[in-house]
């Protein structure tokens, strides 16, 4: 997997609460059946991206929609309202997202299966407050490119607002290293077995019952 460090690009503003999986990564594409099984390219994956908004039933792509217009073909970065990514449990709601090219999806609360999902996809889902957003939202509506930071975990945009955000550091752990939980965690396998030692001795009784 690739790690997240750094991004910079153009923010596509889509501000509805409740936007679901299956809009997001649909099993059906106008004029082109049921989503087939198996693994998929990543192609195959950039074109279903919100497929009931994308196209319209004639399979022909909706000019209105912020990610069929330019400079928001190329986004890096999504906008969105309260509970974002809701409804079913579908890992292709993050992998569709990640194929197009967006690895930070930015929102004030998200499904939580999605979140971990992202974060195993090296994807950030970045909780921010409402107000911010909407900030954010006009600056992305003006053309403004923004720029993540992970290590100094930032936000900016082109006019030079910036905003600083809190992120687990075993979460940015993932990014930074482009890991999984299991690899992660094994970095931290001398503290580990430091802390199982003092454990053995002050407690052993609890090595017993293992």
């Amino acid at each position: 997997m690739t790690a997240l460090v750094t991004l910079k690009g153009f923010a596509a503003s889509l501000m509805m609460s409740d936007i679901n999986t299956d809009t997001i990564a649909p099993l059906v594409r106008a004029g082109q059946g049921l989503q087939p099984a198996g693994i998929r390219s990543a192609s195959e994956l950039a074109q279903r991206l919100f497929g009931p908004w994308r196209y319209a039933t004639d399979g022909q792509e909706n000019p209105d929609f912020v990610l069929n217009k330019t400079p928001f073909r190329d986004a890096k970065f999504l906008l969105a309202g309260d509970n974002f990514a809701c409804g079913s449990s579908r890992e292709t709601a993050a992998t569709m997202l990640q194929a197009f090219g967006i690895r930070c999806i930015i929102a004030p609360s998200f499904g939580l299966i999605f979140k971990d999902n992202c974060f195993r996809n090296h994807m950030l889902p970045l909780v921010l407050p409402t107000d911010e957003i909407e900030k954010l939202s006009i600056m992305a509506e003006r053309e403004e490119q923004f720029i993540l930071n992970l290590t100094d975990r930032t936000l900016k945009t082109a006019s030079g607002f910036e905003i600083s955000f809190s992120l687990p550091l075993f979460r940015q752990d993932m990014l930074l290293k482009g890991t999984d939980e299991v690899s992660t965690t094994l970095t931290y396998e001398q503290a580990i077995s430091q802390f199982e030692a003092v454990v053995s001795k002050s407690r052993p009784w609890e090595q017993l019952a293992r």
